[in-house]
């Protein structure tokens, strides 16, 4: 999978001025050894809790990148090295956390994409609520669950359809 994010904005100009691509707002850091990755995306909202985010990473993720919604809290992490360990042993491409994430060392070791707003050593809650499938807003854009999402270096992009790379 060689693309490069630049490009494909520079190859579907039309996709952006529809709005079918959207970039998102460069807000977050990177994190993981695969520094680009793109998949279709499943969406998750939660609100300082975790346990929804593990039990999708338990889950065979088949080349899907998971984007949670944490509704941007800077307070705890709901991201740490086990499920990140998780996710690279069951096939997710990425994960996109508008939130924290902990055990940055752990999760750079992973062969997994990770996108997050910073680090935090404090862990979630473990209260097993929020949102699977919904529509979110992240990065100034609005995230659908089965759209698709490809990353490097240079940014992260929302496509409406899969695009040839």
């Amino acid at each position: 999978m060689a693309f490069a994010t630049a490009e494909l904005c520079d190859g579907n100009s039309h996709l952006i001025q529809n709005g079918e691509l959207r970039a998102l707002q460069p807000i977050f850091q990177i994190y993981g050894r695969r520094q680009v990755f793109s998949g279709q995306i499943v969406t998750l909202k939660v609100f300082e809790d975790n346990v929804l985010v593990r039990e999708f990473l338990e889950e065979r993720g088949n080349g899907r990148v998971l984007v949670v919604d944490g509704g941007g809290s800077l307070r705890c992490a709901i991201l740490g090295g086990n499920p990140v360990q998780q996710a690279q042993n069951n096939g997710w491409s990425g994960i996109i956390i508008n939130g924290c994430l902990r055990d940055v060392d752990e999760i750079n070791g992973c062969d997994v994409g990770v996108r997050a707003l910073a680090a935090h050593p404090m862990k979630a809650n473990k209260r097993g609520t929020g949102e699977r499938h919904v529509a979110v807003h992240i990065g100034g854009a609005r995230i659908h669950d089965g759209e698709w999402l490809y990353a490097d270096t240079d940014g992260i992009l929302i496509s409406k359809s899969e695009l040839s790379v």
